[in-house]
């Protein structure tokens, strides 16, 4: 049975190291540490860095840093397929707790994969094992002087018949807006935010957003003016919070080129 480009993806993503950069190798000070602080993402395939295999497909987190001042690095450990139990359960959350510092940030978002019942290993329930899990990102990042921000899960693309946006995450959103409130964590509540931009592009103009092709109608992950769509609102988010100061933002208004996006080799 010949494999789609999705597995193909998927099947070379599974190989590439724990930590990877968005933006490239950090610069490293005299002492080996990067420079500035370091916003660490935890995450699925919506936000993860693409390779070539993959192009036009683009992750939210590798436009993350044109927002950015440069002195804030990015480290995108997302990774394709991931739930906030079987990014635990591979030791990537382990990878980031023994690379994060003091004042570091930790962007934790989950859910497109936690709502995968028939799988065990990935599988949460919203209320209960969904929530613990998250707490062990928010614990974890809190024991290492680093801030832990909750992000609920990008929405997909999704219309009823009457050209309205519905949404796709069931309870999980609501279950880490709670869960933000009762442990007091910044939420970035992104679902809440695409849903809104999906509603006001409408059905048609929002296939420029997703990873639509002529081989491939994907309306869960970005393309190039998606991702970029996306980031904004991150980063919009992360500065309406006070999780980020103005002097940490950029370009938050400006038209940022597609061309700025690259997919290197796996």
């Amino acid at each position: 049975m010949s494999l789609t480009r999705r597995q193909i993806t998927t099947a070379a993503l599974a190989a590439v190291p724990l930590a990877v950069a968005a933006t490239g190798p950090a610069v490293a000070s005299p002492q080996g540490r990067p420079r500035g602080r370091t916003l660490y993402i935890a995450g699925d395939s919506t936000a993860a860095q693409k390779y070539a295999v993959a192009a036009p497909e683009t992750g939210w987190g590798m436009a993350l840093p044109f927002f950015l001042h440069e002195r804030l690095n990015v480290a995108n450990h997302a990774v394709n397929g991931r739930s906030s139990k079987s990014f635990i359960d591979e030791g990537r959350l382990d990878a980031i707790l023994e690379a994060i510092r003091p004042g570091d940030l930790l962007l934790i978002q989950f859910g497109h994969n936690d709502s995968k019942s028939a799988d065990p290993t990935r599988y949460t329930e919203p209320w209960t094992t969904y929530q613990d899990y998250l707490r062990q990102y928010i614990d974890g990042a809190r024991a290492r002087g680093a801030r832990p921000v909750l992000a609920t899960s990008v929405e997909r693309r999704k219309f009823n018949a009457d050209g309205n946006a519905v949404g796709t995450h069931g309870d999980y959103p609501a279950a880490m807006r709670a869960l933000a409130e009762a442990d007091d964590v910044a939420l970035l509540d992104i679902q809440a935010l695409t849903i809104a931009l999906w509603q006001e592009l409408g059905v048609e103009e929002t296939k420029k957003y997703f990873n639509w092709t002529a081989t491939e109608q994907d309306n869960t992950h970005f393309n190039p003016p998606g991702a970029i769509a996306v980031a904004r609102l991150v980063v919009g988010e992360l500065l309406r919070r006070r999780v980020l100061a103005p002097r940490d933002v950029r370009r938050l208004d400006d038209l940022i080129p597609e061309s700025w996006i690259t997919w290197p080799e796996a």
